[in-house]
């Protein structure tokens, strides 16, 4: 299991290659913006055939984090379905694994804009959760400290050796921690873009996924002048 660790408000977190974030003390393994049927949804709205796979391929990845870390505790942290629709829709044999994965364990989902209220699976079902110093939420709010959220995709873009990449990451500062997308069909926003920027302090860094997790200042435009 590779990850970056690193230490948040007082708790020791992991912040895994897959963009799942680990916490060993609780043996909780959060998760951020599977969003579970976008396919469908896109069909549904706009006509657009995409792969139906995705959801597929994201639990797939989700079974192997719970597996790589024995997670006693899933926190789902919002935007677990692209739209309530694609929750009534999801396939049964989806379902009965989603089932499988929750078994003899705690399951939270927090609330999400593309999901708000409660879903007909089994698990908690609550708009924000505090687990000692650490509040999870699924959109960060005004002030917050200690917060643990998603619902932007961060991502960032670096260079190295006359090219450019872009790579999934968690952003961390003082008061905030934000989770990237975990699910497959999930795109992403520049950790330059303002609403990130506004965000997160000027000391804020940015894990990067992959193979190898790895710290960097987080990317920010520019400088003019």
């Amino acid at each position: 299991m590779t990850g970056y660790a690193f230490t948040f408000r007082g708790a020791a977190l992991t912040a895994l290659g897959s963009g799942a974030l680990w916490w060993a003390d609780e043996g909780l393994l959060c998760v951020s913006d599977l969003h579970l049927g976008k396919s469908g949804r896109a069909a549904r709205r706009h006509g657009v055939q995409l792969p139906p796979y995705e959801t597929r391929d994201t639990l797939s990845r989700l079974e192997s984090a719970i597996d790589a870390t024995g997670a006693a505790h899933v926190l789902c942290l919002g935007d677990s379905f692209d739209d309530l629709a694609a929750a009534e829709e999801l396939d049964e044999t989806d379902r009965l694994w989603l089932l499988r994965l929750q078994a003899g364990r705690r399951w939270t989902w927090i609330e999400g804009n593309h999901d708000p209220g409660p879903l007909d699976l089994g698990g908690a079902h609550v708009t924000e959760l505090t687990l000692g110093p650490l509040v999870f939420r699924h959109i960060a709010t005004a002030g917050g400290a200690g917060e643990v959220s998603g619902h932007y995709h961060p991502k960032a873009q670096i260079s190295a050796r006359g090219r450019h990449m872009s790579r999934p990451a968690f952003l961390v500062d003082s008061d905030r921690l934000i989770l990237p997308a975990f699910g497959t069909y999930t795109g992403g926003l520049r950790t330059t873009d303002p609403a990130l920027c506004g965000l997160m302090a000027p000391s804020a860094i940015a894990i990067l996924t992959g193979p190898t997790p790895c710290a960097i200042p987080m990317p920010r435009p520019a400088r003019r002048g």
